[in-house]
């Protein structure tokens, strides 16, 4: 699991990296820092804000069954 993480965070930082090679602007830099900012709250509140405080019974395995829950849901 660990390895995974790390081989993330290198794919994270060398994507980052090639697109601000190729768009050094300061905009860029900081749009991609609120995509990226944005992204991670996003996934953050897909599992650990709907499993612990919407429903503590549920365990989610990934994003589709984020999106399957929250279509039944309703």
């Amino acid at each position: 699991m660990w390895v995974k993480a790390i081989l993330f965070v290198v794919i994270g930082l060398m994507s980052s990296a090639l697109v601000l090679l190729q768009l050094p602007e300061w905009r860029v830099l900081l749009l991609l820092s609120l995509a990226i900012w944005a992204f991670c709250r996003a996934y953050y509140f897909a599992f650990y804000v709907i499993e612990k405080y919407i429903d503590p019974s549920f365990r989610f395995s990934g994003l589709g069954s984020v999106l399957r829950y929250l279509i039944n849901r309703r």
